[in-house]
């Protein structure tokens, strides 16, 4: 889907990462107020054409960056469920 993985639960997409090697950017679909949070760190941004969807982009290049990148996944997975993060994901 458009050079990059999809992740979905059932029908729902809530993640692309990019196929290409020189490409790092992970998109991901928050729930508003998790968007909003997400927006307010460093290195986060809105996703270039679908940031009114709630889609936010972060670039992974660093190891350092992984964790921050699986816990927005993990509250948009959630959110793609219809259900609220573990209890670890609190500071997200």
């Amino acid at each position: 889907m458009f050079g990059r993985w999809g992740y979905f639960v059932g029908e729902t997409l809530f993640a692309c990462f990019p196929l290409r090697e020189k490409e790092r950017d992970l998109w991901i679909r928050l729930a508003p107020a998790d968007q909003a949070r997400a927006l307010r760190e460093a290195g986060i941004r809105p996703h270039r054409r679908f940031a009114r969807r709630g889609w936010i982009e972060l670039d992974v290049i660093e190891p350092s960056d992984v964790a921050r990148a699986l816990r927005w996944l993990r509250r948009a997975h959630a959110a793609a469920r219809g259900s609220t993060p573990d209890t670890d994901d609190k500071e997200a």
